[in-house]
C-alpha cells in the first residue's frame, strides 16, 4: 500500500521536532533510532529519509505503527535488560553489527583479564 501524498516540508519539520522530543522523553538517542530503523547514519536527515520512505510505502498509518513498534521494543528492553544486549529491529531481527560490538567487548575483556594475570 503506497501513500499517494509525500510529506511536505512542514510535515518533515514537525516530524523532526517530534522525534527530538520523543527521544528526549524516552531517554534514547539518535543512535538508538538509527539501529531500530536500520538507517546508515545517526544524522537527522538520514533518519528522516528512512521515515519518509516508510511513509511513502505504508502511508501515515504505517509510519505511526512503525514508530509505535520501536517504542514498544525500547520498553521491552527496559523491562528485560538481558534482551537489550541483543538489539533488534521492530520485526525482531537481530542487528549483526550490535552482536559484533558485543563480541568485540567480550574479546577486549578477555584480553584485559589475560594482561592482568601476566
Amino acid at each position: 500500500m503506497e501513500s499517494s501524498t509525500a510529506l511536505t516540508s512542514q510535515q518533515l519539520e514537525d516530524l523532526q521536532l517530534f522525534l527530538k522530543d520523543w527521544l528526549r522523553h524516552t531517554g534514547r538517542t539518535q543512535a538508538d533510532l538509527r539501529r531500530a530503523l536500520r538507517a546508515t547514519s545517526i544524522r537527522m536527515p538520514v533518519l528522516l529519509e528512512a521515515l519518509r520512505q516508510i511513509h511513502a510505502q505504508q502511508g501515515l498509518g504505517g509510519l505511526a505503527e512503525h514508530l509505535c513498534q520501536i517504542e514498544s521494543l525500547w520498553r521491552s528492553e527496559e523491562a528485560d535488560p538481558a534482551r537489550e544486549a541483543v538489539a533488534t529491529t521492530p520485526r525482531g531481527v537481530a542487528d549483526p553489527l550490535d552482536q559484533l560490538d558485543l563480541l568485540l567487548d567480550e574479546i577486549r575483556g578477555a584480553a584485559e583479564d589475560e594482561d592482568g594475570e601476566a
